[in-house]
């Protein structure tokens, strides 16, 4: 006889390993919603150019090797974020979680209009004909997941890249990498020569208490400043102890930003996944407590000037995703 409590997280993950849909989704959390507003006046156009969409389990079942299961975010949750911090555009990245199917990615694309743009993850077998649709339906570049996905090898992570990079530059794709610092030093000169641009997420993975002197901080920067690379400045709880203010990312955001404002990109992460590691993929993994809007002031103060904050979030984003 199974004695096992029935937790709320418990029915969940029941719900979902049986498609019950109503179940699953009635039981789920609501996605993170900001607590604070912007601070500051968002220029028309403004880009989130980092979220994540899941949706509902029964209709989007995710991949068996993944790291973790997430709680629903949808379309609508996303939308109501944006319109309470006044962001127009979203950049929409496939997350790990689905391995190679961007169903739920595209149907999110679709679902938030014309203001919304993807990026996909695929493999060696993803067929041209499945990228030509993908590109029809807004993707503009493809994700390499080498840290959640365990890529820790730099000669693998080489012939990753090298095999991205020749069938990105036949259609105008970016690749982006979610990483460390480690791996974008062993793997700078591939990158500093790429014909294709490439979009390191979230600072690099560096961190914040180590400070501007930390190994491979100055690759990541030095890319940056060849105009071969853009950086997302965003995920700054995923890089700092220091909340609420975070100040110890405010030299690393402005050292990337001083490099090559022109290859600067600002995102949410919303709803920020990875809130409590160590569970198994049969459990719910909790979204962490973030404040958005807290979060999107952390740029006024990085980023002082008005012009320069349009260029982030209106201009730089616009060139490289096609709005």
């Amino acid at each position: 006889m199974n004695t096992t409590p029935m937790t709320r997280r418990n029915f969940v993950v029941g719900a979902v390993s049986a498609g019950t849909l109503l179940a699953a989704r009635s039981m789920s959390a609501k996605a993170p919603q900001p607590a604070t507003d912007a601070a500051f006046a968002l220029p028309s156009g403004a880009c989130d150019c980092h979220v994540h969409v899941f949706g509902d389990p029964a209709k989007y079942p995710m991949f068996p090797g993944r790291t973790y299961t997430p709680e629903t975010a949808t379309t609508p949750e996303l939308q109501a974020m944006h319109r309470r911090l006044k962001l127009e555009r979203v950049v929409i990245v496939t997350p790990s979680v689905y391995g190679t199917d961007n169903s739920a990615t595209r149907d999110g694309i679709k679902e938030y209009g014309a203001g919304a743009r993807g990026v996909a993850v695929i493999n060696e077998q993803t067929p041209e004909r499945e990228l030509d649709e993908l590109a029809t339906a807004g993707f503009r570049g493809i994700r390499l997941n080498l840290s959640t996905g365990g890529t820790n090898d730099p000669k693998v992570a080489r012939g990753r890249f090298e095999s991205a990079m020749a069938r990105m530059a036949k259609r105008g794709w970016h690749i982006q990498t979610f990483t460390n610092l480690a791996m974008i030093a062993a793997l700078k000169d591939l990158l500093a020569s790429s014909a294709v641009p490439i979009v390191i997420d979230h600072f690099g993975s560096a961190r914040g208490e180590l400070g501007l002197g930390q190994p491979g901080f100055a690759d990541l920067v030095a890319l940056v400043k060849s105009g071969r690379a853009y950086v997302k400045i965003s995920g700054a709880y995923q890089s700092s102890d220091g909340a609420p203010d975070y100040a110890d990312m405010t030299p690393l955001a402005r050292a990337l930003i001083a490099a090559n404002e022109d290859r600067i990109l600002w995102g949410s992460n919303w709803p920020h996944p990875g809130g409590a590691g160590g569970r198994s993929i049969m459990e719910i993994t909790p979204y962490r407590t973030v404040d958005d809007g807290k979060m999107l002031n952390l740029l006024s103060k990085w980023v002082p000037d008005a012009a320069l904050r349009k260029k982030i979030l209106v201009e730089n984003p616009a060139r490289l995703y096609g709005f």
